[in-house]
């Protein structure tokens, strides 16, 4: 049988960003998303966990999702990646700073780049990225789907690629798969869109076309407050309705 899939969840920062920690067991490969601060707790579950991190990915590039990108990669090394219709966004932090009245994190010189059809991997897994804008140009969300689609990958090999077909491989696991959503979907609720580059009709566009597509059971994990599942929105969330 597969081992499970590591995840660890923590709030981060002044605005509670959600931070995913996910880790393969066999492999201790792993990727860290949306590390918004905290940059030492982060440290500290990858060690107890005996993590090696392969990449570090951002949602979205608002202060509060990529507030650590610098400081992880500095103490990580792990490549940095996001869509790169949110570059003009992060080029920004300073302007993002002065808007909370907090000092400018450090930044980061960012040259990966992930788009629609590309798969992140770290070890056995790999989560697919759907770009879906509307909160900002450059949102994207991840999709973990219950076979892993992922194979175990040599040291230095590239840990992002285009979706592949079922390998031999893979690890299957009978857990419903994972949503990492950003600022696009919570629980009852969708990102705002009323900050640079947002747009109402295109966020509802990017869920209704890209996530309640995904399996009823899939668990959405949001970038900030609880989870939910794709039927729960589907059903029940009023920004949704027709």
């Amino acid at each position: 049988m597969a081992e499970k899939l590591i995840h660890e969840v923590i709030p981060v920062g002044m605005l509670q960003c959600n931070c995913s920690i996910l880790g393969d067991p066999v492999t201790r490969e792993a990727i860290v998303v949306d590390p918004g601060d905290d940059v030492g707790r982060i440290l500290e579950i990858l060690q107890r966990h005996r993590l090696k991190l392969r990449a570090i990915v951002s949602t979205h590039t608002h202060i509060d999702h990529v507030g650590g990108l610098a400081e992880l990669h500095r103490a990580t090394g792990a490549p940095v990646m996001i869509h790169e219709a949110d570059m003009e966004l992060y080029k920004h932090l300073d302007i993002q700073a002065k808007w909370l009245g907090v000092p400018t994190p450090a930044m980061t010189r960012i040259e990966d780049f992930v788009k629609e059809g590309d798969a992140v991997r770290w070890g056995g897994f790999a989560a697919r990225v759907l770009h879906t804008p509307g909160h900002t140009p450059g949102s994207i969300s991840l999709v973990i789907e219950p076979g892993a689609t992922g194979t175990a990958l040599s040291e230095g090999a590239p840990s992002k690629d285009r979706v592949p077909g079922r390998a031999s491989g893979e690890r299957h696991t009978a857990e419903p798969g994972i949503l990492l959503a950003g600022d696009t979907l919570f629980q009852r609720s969708i990102g705002r869109t009323d900050l640079w580059g947002g747009s109402t009709p295109q966020i509802v566009k990017s869920i209704r076309e890209k996530l309640l597509v995904l399996p009823e059971e899939t668990i959405v994990f949001p970038g900030h407050g609880d989870t939910t599942t794709i039927g729960e929105e589907r059903e029940q969330n009023p920004f949704l309705r027709a």
